[in-house]
């Protein structure tokens, strides 16, 4: 079944919010769409092909949290927290879950729609360059060493440890990637911030969660990281473990 797509589905229990924002992005040529509940988000995702989503903390009775951690189980796309609610706590456990950015209420649209636009460049490319690979192999397996027993699979963009398969998000792929192409050297995060994320808007804060989150996949004690070291006040490395 050929699904419609979308660029982007807002889901915001607040309709006047929700209908401006989606009148802008299509006036300016990003096809979107809104929804104004849990259960109408899900049907949505079901018929239709979407490359981002703006999701609100509040929806009513449910919890945008709760919808993030479902989706997370079935897509793998960005997903943009939209919220008034502006605690550190609320932050970290967005970005935790899944979310790759957190925008506060009330936003300027036209900052929104620019980080919108690069989040779903990026998306859509890895998404093409995802289907090339199918017949591109780096070896006769596809799979690149990064240490011991750890694999990284570039056929299917999965981590293999110890003969487990672990699924990488699409961003995580790409920064795995990233720093296997660039082992041994130091990778600063003004690299990262434009060869990944290719966005000045993101913070600091998102590159460690998402370092953390690839540790957590690739190393025996993320706390003691082997694989992938931080250089305190520049960035990143990955060790030449894989040569």
């Amino acid at each position: 079944m050929d699904l419609e797509g979308y660029k982007v589905l807002m889901i915001d229990d607040d309709e006047m919010t929700a209908t401006a924002t989606s009148e802008y992005f299509n006036m300016f040529g990003v096809k979107t769409s809104y929804v104004t509940s849990y259960a109408d988000a899900a049907a949505f995702l079901e018929t239709h092909d979407v490359s981002l989503l703006l999701l609100d903390i509040n929806l009513g009775e449910t919890s945008g949290f709760d919808l993030c951690r479902k989706i997370r189980e079935n897509y793998d796309l960005p997903i943009f927290f939209i919220s008034a609610r502006t605690s550190d706590d609320d932050v970290l456990i967005a970005l935790n879950i899944g979310g790759d950015d957190y925008i506060k209420k009330p936003y300027t649209l036209s900052v929104l729609l620019a980080k919108v636009k690069a989040a779903v460049s990026r998306y859509d490319k890895t998404r093409d360059h995802t289907h090339a690979v199918q017949n591109f192999q780096h070896n006769e397996d596809g799979l690149l060493k990064l240490t011991g027993e750890v694999y990284l699979n570039t056929n299917m963009h999965k981590i293999i440890a110890d003969g487990r398969e672990i699924t990488l998000k699409a961003l995580e792929y790409k920064l795995l990637y990233y720093l296997y192409t660039n082992r041994g050297k130091v990778v600063s995060k003004d690299d990262l911030l434009r060869d990944v994320w290719e966005d000045a808007y993101i913070n600091e804060g998102t590159i460690a969660v998402h370092i953390r989150h690839l540790r957590e996949k690739t190393e025996a004690d993320p706390k003691e990281p082997q694989l992938i070291k931080t250089v305190w006040g520049v960035g990143y490395m990955m060790e030449e473990t894989a040569l």
